[in-house]
């Protein structure tokens, strides 16, 4: 039997709120089972009952915290900090600081999200400005971990190797993988190419030193390829290939469904194949892999699509029970170390060699 999980969820977030979240629930339980996890839900109770009794969700593994503020998506994230606290953001976040609850999610306002996080839970690396966000990439081999995706738009060497700590921990507690692979995104394979923090990154890592199965350089094709379970590459790259992804899985779809109502024969075709057309659906649509966390924290912070349908919010849950369940924050405690190590034995060597 599962132990007792406890989900912190800020019911308000999102462009849909309660709507979704409740949903959410439901989805989860529907897909996953759900057996030992309970729900902690912050936000307007009437408007989260009234969700909960359209869903039939009445049992007594939902707790409700009332609270009419709530963090707008548009907020500045300097605003939410001097503003939040006491909202359904701050109030499920601070489940978590608490030890109340095993992880957050909220489908709210990302940066506000990312500031009020840091601030209650603080970094596990003196190193990262903010945490890094993880997507979980379907490929031809299954699913690869890419991070980040958005919150530190320029990364030096040594968080590029943070990134590929969390990211191997993550690909190993969220999709099963032993032993993943880890591959640094750049503009060509080869050891001369990429700017100064993917070489240095990428020599750091090849020393052995760390844990960690590092395959080499990789370039933007391979993601799809899934030549590698982890690719690390600094937020700006990374939120530029995941939005260039998202638009070209609908883009896909929209095409097929085009195609399949082109006339009687596409039609007749559409039937027959449609038992297979349902699983690349399902596949290259964004809301089946919901729910990217922001690594780098002292907690499990989930972040959901503000626009998530309840199906996405459910696997955005999903992701962060399989979290909460696992190894992942010691692992990347107990390697963070070793690489804080490893940097200063560097010093050490150097200072006595007289460089």
């Amino acid at each position: 039997m599962a132990s007792s999980t406890l989900i912190s969820l800020d019911a308000m977030g999102g462009d849909h709120g309660p709507s979704v979240v409740v949903g959410g629930v439901k989805a989860y339980r529907a897909r996953y089972g759900g057996e030992g996890v309970h729900f902690l839900l912050h936000g307007d109770e009437a408007a989260i009952l009234g969700e909960m009794a359209k869903n039939g969700l009445t049992d007594a593994h939902i707790t409700i915290r009332h609270t009419d503020k709530v963090v707008a998506m548009d907020e500045k994230p300097a605003t939410a900090m001097r503003r939040g606290k006491g909202s359904s953001l701050w109030n499920a976040i601070e489940a978590v600081k608490t030890g109340e609850a095993a992880a957050v999610v909220s489908a709210g306002n990302t940066g506000a999200l990312m500031a009020i996080s840091k601030l209650q839970l603080r970094m596990q690396s003196t190193g990262l400005e903010r945490p890094a966000i993880v997507a979980s990439w379907p490929t031809l081999r299954g699913t690869t971990s890419v991070l980040d995706v958005g919150a530190n738009i320029g990364s030096d060497a040594k968080q590029l190797v943070e990134f590929a700590i969390m990211g191997e921990a993550f690909q190993s507690a969220v999709h099963g993988t032993k032993n993943p692979t880890v591959g640094i995104l750049n503009v060509g394979s080869e050891e001369m190419k990429g700017h100064d923090e993917v070489r240095e990154a990428h020599a750091m890592l090849r020393t052995g030193h760390l844990p960690i199965n590092y395959h080499g350089f990789v370039e933007g094709d391979d993601i799809a390829k899934g030549t590698v379970d982890v690719i690390v590459t600094d937020g700006f790259t990374g939120n530029i290939a995941l939005k260039t992804a998202e638009g070209t899985a609908r883009f896909i779809g929209a095409l097929l469904k085009d195609a399949l109502k082109s006339g009687i024969q596409s039609k007749i075709g559409a039937l027959i194949a449609m038992p297979a057309l349902k699983q690349m659906s399902r596949k290259i649509d964004p809301s089946t892999v919901n729910g990217g966390p922001l690594l780098g924290l002292n907690g499990l912070v989930v972040k959901s699509h503000g626009g998530a349908s309840a199906e996405g919010f459910g696997n955005a849950i999903r992701v962060a029970v399989d979290l909460a369940r696992s190894d992942y924050l010691t692992k990347v405690g107990a390697n963070l170390a070793r690489m804080a190590e490893m940097a200063e034995n560097v010093a050490t060597a150097e200072v006595e060699s007289g460089e």
